[in-house]
């Protein structure tokens, strides 16, 4: 049977947008209030989302202008053009593999969280391969199309966040939330480095610029996609530590996600109101987790032309599946977390700021 083929292989500023948005919203908005009060022992923990917030929107500008004076170019092309094609070469297999522990550790992520408000009866290695199936059979056809999900994924996501804010309404305390700026700047500024993690995503659009097909309004769209997950990850922080307070959240694992737990409707219409939310939610999990992996096989595809996407797909599959499940506990998950944030680190801000100076001080520009 022939594969379907979508006749327009591009993207708007609209898919833009949600793209960014998308692969930003992921599995660390669960924990973030928690790693936030951790430092900061209070609600002042807002304006580390905001600096980490303004940090994250910087860089998206600098990653959406490096995109746009390099028009329909991958992050292969683009950094071959400005260095040369080793060391580009070097730089995507680099990003690739980051792709990859990305990829595994949103599935051990899922499969985790899954477990302890789902199938608590199911083993995780069982949960990590089915959802692993289900991305890859979303990333087997084209790129674009997981890229035209994220329209129809991300308003279902926000709409049931809305819901979730307002059934916990009730429970939302004032008093909670003070007292307020008693925390020095030294734990402002680590929690703001958690922040700043929560907000790594937008580097992919370094290999999604060949598709967008008006790259002049890219730092726009990108900037408004940014601001989603910014004022999305503040709301939540706001619920969560007015209906927990400080101390609770500190001590919840996952305290977003006790926010479903709380929810009781009217009727008894709903017993478990966190299925349905986590439900919505493997939605966003699945977009990220799918763009990561469909990263991986443009930037490998980018450097190595002969090999069919399937190929990849086949051999890169049961690799990511056993990184994924190299962590033995929740300690060592959250550690495997913090060595893809940094690594995030340097594909989002550091590679692409030096490419940008480079590419203005050389005058490299791509073919308009």
């Amino acid at each position: 049977m022939k594969p379907f083929e979508y006749n327009d292989q591009e993207i708007g500023q609209k898919e833009v947008l949600f793209l960014v948005a998308n692969m930003v919203i992921g599995f660390g908005v669960l924990t973030l209030p928690r790693s936030i009060v951790e430092h900061t022992k209070s609600f002042d923990g807002w304006i580390s989302i905001c600096i980490g917030g303004i940090i994250a929107l910087f860089f998206t500008w600098v990653v959406a202008k490096l995109t746009m004076r390099f028009p329909k170019k991958n992050f292969y092309e683009i950094s071959s053009a400005i260095l040369n094609k080793y060391i580009g070469g070097i730089l995507t297999f680099l990003f690739a593999t980051y792709s990859i522990l990305f990829v595994s550790y949103e599935m051990r992520g899922v499969a985790s969280i899954s477990q302890l408000y789902l199938f608590d009866k199911t083993p995780v290695e069982v949960i990590c391969l089915v959802f692993l199936l289900v991305v890859i059979y979303g990333i087997s056809g084209e790129s674009i199309v997981i890229l035209r999900i994220n329209l129809m994924f991300l308003p279902i996501v926000l709409f049931i966040v809305f819901v979730l804010m307002i059934m916990n309404l009730g429970y939302f305390e004032l008093k909670n939330l003070k007292p307020f700026f008693i925390s020095n700047w030294k734990e402002i500024a680590t929690a703001s480095k958690e922040t700043v993690f929560s907000f790594l995503g937008f580097e992919f659009l370094l290999f999604y610029n060949a598709f967008i097909n008006k790259p002049k309004n890219t730092s726009k769209s990108a900037l408004m996609g940014i601001s989603i997950p910014l004022v999305l990850y503040l709301t939540v922080f706001i619920f969560v530590i007015g209906v927990f307070g400080v101390d609770v959240t500190s001590n919840t694992l996952y305290p977003t996600a006790e926010l479903a737990k709380q929810v009781e409707v009217p009727g008894g219409f709903f017993e478990r109101f966190e299925s349905l939310f986590f439900t919505i939610w493997v939605m966003t999990l699945f977009s990220t987790a799918a763009m990561a992996f469909d990263i991986t096989l443009l930037a490998l595809g980018a450097i190595m032309k002969k090999v069919k996407r399937m190929h990849f797909i086949f051999i890169l599959s049961p690799i990511i599946y056993l990184i994924a499940m190299s962590p033995q506990n929740i300690l060592e998950v959250a550690s495997f977390g913090k060595v893809i944030s940094y690594t995030g680190i340097v594909f989002s801000m550091v590679i692409p700021s030096v490419l940008l100076t480079i590419a203005l001080i050389r005058g490299v520009k791509g073919d308009v």
